[in-house]
């Protein structure tokens, strides 16, 4: 561990570097003041100068963390369920009885039901290289197998419909490579709050001070459009792709496409190119054109009645778009979170086609986005004996019929479950309720005691989904373990995660109460190899040595905290194929990018298109469902929590205390005040929290942060404001992902109650 003293007169007080494991895709550079086995204040990197390499600070976020670590309410023994389940009613036990417990569950489980009765639901608690849900995913291998999950809460979408244009989700340039664009929009995409990258909100600064010009295409005035944009187009959410078809109509109409690129590399933009055996009438440019089986030209004016966005606005934007190269069109993660968020993913990569985009410094390939170089690829072994898979969506349905399920229910590896779901291993997650759409659906699911046998879990405090654990363990903090973390552009750095301090009370590490796990089931020796978690990290940084030379060795890796990646040049996504497409073709069945997609043709459904098409939402603008509940409702990221984490902490409360946004007109029809006490609901459920009225939200819009903790009454209302409590439980149909942003709601103002504002 590297320590720094203060001062040779002062030796009390260490300063610790490490990092932030929080699922916020940035990894700062931390420094833990520590006395004693307590950190007493935490800083960040300021000693590096510019010129040498960029400084990776940290947010409040991370800052704040003491608020977390040592909150009042911190778990710090092993509890097991005294009263119903979720009512979170625990009582203190030990160690032992706890492991034995699990262990007992799980060899019932698995004799009675086999692996497809065990189930790792996804968790994002600590996303560090070894986290607890690591080590159990070793563990359950050994053990005979677990119905495993494919997909992502965050990319579940662009995860699954990147690959049928590209062939691969790696379609990012490096993060630094932005600051050769001559033209960035922004669709969806906050960095300036949820990070995306510790210096993404730099480079945009940076390059906007260079005079390129910035977008931001968000129902929502974001702190990225207020702070770094130089123009905010609001749109209504899930209508992305009606402005998508839009632009290329422009484009095609006053012939703005690059059409030497689309013949050479694409199939499918038009007739001219597409799959033998398909119907004329079934490219992308005549869907566009009106000339396919709907028959409707997608004219700015028609995308301006469903998105909001006047005509004039979209058509300059495609004749901008078209026009400045190398230009860059970025998708955050929030669009794709919607009904046929499948969609926008594959509409933004058609336009980076149209516009040749791809494979060029400055450009973006569009789609997922995800990076094309990552160094740091060792990892800890582990194999699943069990072949079969769900959405990590779509576990309530594999609890309730998993028997009943197939491959038209998000099962991949098998032909259908041998089991339903009988057993949860809930490991730093709060995904079993908060994080999942129509709380008041799974909360049943999960009180049934017949339908889920037991449920294990481990966490820092009783969450909404811990409160339904059966056996709740204490884990340790990210700053009492050590650990290894990326980031989400992961060609940049790697950081060594040093133990600062002690667990507190009875915490463990998850490899140390893992490990004794495995030693009630017979199978320590095999999971350990004899290893300690330090011979584990040596492990890791040894295999990537391997492949990297000049990587430094574990001793010097642990002692510096921080590795830079020394590359000759950015990474350009798809260089090589642009650059010499006949001995580098895309990774696709046809070796090109698929506009259209015969993968998909074949498939036959309605809501899968074999082109990306604007596909009318269920509960979006045009629902009929709008004149009961007539306001769109969306979760966006805030900078006082990453996505449930932080929400009990006083200290981000008073940061940015939680209320719902909503726009000033609708607040005005409503009379709601900032500040008042408001009921959102729909048909689902309701919440109660306050307002705070705002132009930054477009009209007819309203947003409630996503993240805080589900809190409910005697009467079922929520009274924290967990937007959860108010989201449908319908998997989109190509990916099986969450329809998070995907919810129709009605709002008023609470009379008579103790919290609203006299005005």
């Amino acid at each position: 561990m590297k320590i720094e003293y203060l001062s040779e007169g002062d030796q009390e007080e260490r300063v610790v570097r490490s990092s932030g494991a929080l699922n916020c895709g940035g990894r700062c550079v931390l420094k833990l003041h520590v006395k004693g086995n307590t950190i007493v204040r935490i800083s960040t990197e300021d000693d590096i100068p510019e010129e040498k390499a960029l400084q990776l600070r940290g947010c409040l976020r991370c800052r704040a963390y003491r608020s977390h670590m040592y909150h009042p309410d911190r778990i710090q023994y092993p509890l097991k369920r005294i009263g119903k389940r979720g009512e979170g009613k625990f009582q203190r036990i030990t160690w032992e009885e706890a492991l034995n417990t699990i262990a007992e569950n799980l060899i019932a489980v698995r004799n009675e039901f086999g692996p497809d009765g065990i189930y790792l639901p996804y968790a994002t608690g600590n996303p560090g290289l070894i986290s607890e849900r690591t080590w159990m995913r070793r563990l359950l291998g050994l053990f005979g197998g677990y119905l495993s999950y494919y997909g992502s809460y965050s990319s579940a979408c662009t995860q699954a419909a990147t690959p049928y244009t590209y062939g691969t989700t790696a379609t990012g340039n490096s993060r630094e490579d932005i600051l050769n664009s001559k033209l960035v929009i922004l669709v969806g995409w906050n960095p300036a709050e949820m990070i995306s990258g510790t210096n993404t909100a730099y480079y945009l600064r940076k390059l906007r001070e260079s005079g390129t010009k910035i977008i931001c295409i968000d129902p929502m005035y974001s702190a990225t459009a207020a702070t770094l944009a130089d123009q905010w187009i609001p749109i209504r959410p899930t209508t992305d792709n009606a402005l998508f078809d839009a632009m290329a109509y422009v484009m095609v109409k006053e012939n703005l496409q690059d059409q030497s690129f689309l013949d050479r590399y694409c199939l499918g933009f038009d007739e001219e190119h597409m799959p033998e055996g398909i119907p004329y009438g079934n490219s992308y440019k005549s869907y566009v054109l009106g000339l396919g089986p709907d028959g409707i030209p997608k004219t700015p004016i028609w995308a301006e009645a469903i998105t909001g966005i006047p005509a004039e606005t979209i058509t300059a934007l495609a004749r901008e778009y078209a026009t400045v190269k190398p230009g860059a069109l970025i998708q955050g993660l929030g669009p794709q979170r919607h009904a046929y968020g499948e969609q926008i993913v594959r509409g933004g990569t058609v336009l980076a086609a149209m516009t040749s985009n791809i494979g060029i410094s400055g450009g973006w390939a569009s789609g997922s986005g995800y990076a094309a170089r990552d160094p740091f690829v060792a990892s800890i072994p582990s194999i699943n004996p069990n072949p079969a898979q769900i959405s990590m969506f779509c576990w309530p349905d594999a609890i309730l019929r998993g028997k009943e399920m197939g491959p038209e229910d998000s099962v991949r590896g098998a032909d259908g479950l041998k089991s339903n779901i009988k057993l949860l291993l809930n490991l730093g997650g709060n995904c079993l309720i908060n994080q999942h759409s129509d709380i008041n659906s799974t909360k049943k699911i999960l009180e049934d005691e017949e339908l889920v046998r037991f449920i294990a879990a481990s966490d820092h405090f009783i969450t909404p989904s811990t409160r339904f654990a059966d056996i709740l363990l204490p884990s340790d903090s990210m700053y009492e373990r050590d650990d290894i973390i990326k980031p989400w552009d992961p060609d940049d750095f790697v950081l060594f995660m040093n133990q600062a301090v002690k667990p507190l009370g009875e915490c463990r590490n998850g490899y140390d109460w893992i490990s004794d796990l495995a030693g009630k089931l017979g199978l320590r020796e095999p999971f350990t190899e004899g290893r300690t978690l330090s011979d584990w990290h040596r492990y890791l940084v040894d295999k990537t040595a391997e492949k990297n030379p000049g990587f430094p060795d574990y001793e010097t890796f642990k002692q510096q905290g921080i590795y830079r990646w020394e590359h000759a040049k950015p990474c350009i996504a798809f260089e090589a194929q642009i650059s010499d497409p006949e001995n580098n073709p895309f990774p696709t069945p046809s070796g090109k990018i698929e506009v259209f997609s015969k993968a998909l043709w074949e498939k036959q459904q309605s809501d899968i298109p074999a082109v990306p098409k604007y596909l009318s939402a269920w509960e979006g603008p045009e629902d009929e469902l709008t004149q009961e509940y007539p306001l769109q409702c969306i979760g966006h990221h805030t900078k006082r929590r990453v996505h449930s984490t932080f929400d009990n902490s006083e200290l981000m409360e008073e940061v940015e205390p939680h209320a719902v946004w909503i726009n000033t007109k609708d607040a005005e029809a409503r009379s709601i005040l900032s500040g008042d006490r408001v009921r959102v609901f729909n048909s689902r459920g309701i919440v109660s929290l306050a307002a705070k009225v705002t132009v930054r939200v477009m009209p007819g819009v309203v947003s409630i942060p996503q993240g805080a903790w589900w809190t409910p009454d005697e009467n079922g209302t929520d009274t924290r404001g967990c937007v959860n409590t108010l989201t449908k439980y319908q998997p989109t149909p190509l990916a099986f992902g969450n329809p998070s942003h995907t919810c129709l709601v009605q709002i008023e103002r609470e009379e008579n109650d103790e919290h609203a504002i006299d005005h």
